[in-house]
């Protein structure tokens, strides 16, 4: 949910950071086709738009230095910027982090400096530490190991939640046969930034590899769709 004077930050595969205004977007009904997103921003057209940040204000100096951005790529790289490093829009875009080859960005998401950071991967396991363990960079930084992933060639981060330290919500995984599991978030320890981490869930063939980890809490409902689109929706 933006307010129409809101910011939206989109950060793309490739690493950029581009700009819109929500008053910028177009509007639509619920069954309108929409706008392909490249017609709004500088996009290339190999790149796609991997994640956004819904940003109150840009202007204000306590709440852009106070606030943070955490980028985390798909073979376990994170990075974390102030988010003062993206006040300043351009209208093609800024280099947010620089991407190694064979990699890709995955998710981003805003912190105030002190929460906890959970990253999970597709071989089924997920490691938990605090954010002040990762000093913040400039934008062109490479970023620092947040996970070491399995030797297998098709290991990945599948999934980053941001919690609280402290905070009530669970984690969910779920894995792409369908079978997902709910934990208490103080089943994961806490460990070193760039670990293996430890088991989330237990993959077999049965359940095959991990594809999400979110954070939940009980008056949530959730909705797993797979890739013929049937759709799934039940309470936490």
């Amino acid at each position: 949910i933006a307010s129409m004077h809101n910011t939206i930050l989109f950060f793309s595969e490739k690493g950029k950071c581009f700009w819109l205004k929500v008053y910028e977007i177009p509007e639509g009904g619920k069954i309108s086709k929409g706008r392909a997103i490249q017609n709004v921003l500088n996009l290339v057209p190999d790149d796609k738009v991997k994640a956004f940040i819904n940003v109150k204000t840009l202007s204000d100096k306590e709440y852009v230095t106070n606030n943070y951005i955490i980028l985390c790529t798909k073979k376990g790289v994170i990075k974390k910027t102030t988010l003062e490093a993206y006040s300043r829009p351009r209208v093609t875009g800024i280099n947010a982090i620089n991407i190694r080859e064979e990699d890709q960005l995955l998710e981003a998401k805003m912190t105030n400096g002190s929460q906890e950071i959970l990253l999970a991967i597709r071989s089924g396991r997920a490691i938990r530490f605090n954010e002040t363990t990762v000093r913040p960079t400039g934008r062109t930084a490479s970023g620092v190991r947040g996970i070491t992933l399995s030797k297998n060639e098709d290991d990945e981060v599948v999934g980053m939640v941001i919690a609280d330290e402290g905070g009530v919500e669970d984690i969910l995984v779920v894995s792409e046969n369908g079978y997902g599991k709910r934990s208490l978030r103080t089943d994961y320890r806490m460990t070193n930034r760039g670990g293996k981490g430890v088991k989330t869930i237990n993959i077999t063939e049965k359940t095959g590899h991990l594809i999400a980890l979110k954070s939940v809490i009980d008056n949530d409902d959730i909705m797993i769709i797979n890739k013929s689109g049937i759709t799934i929706r039940m309470a936490v």
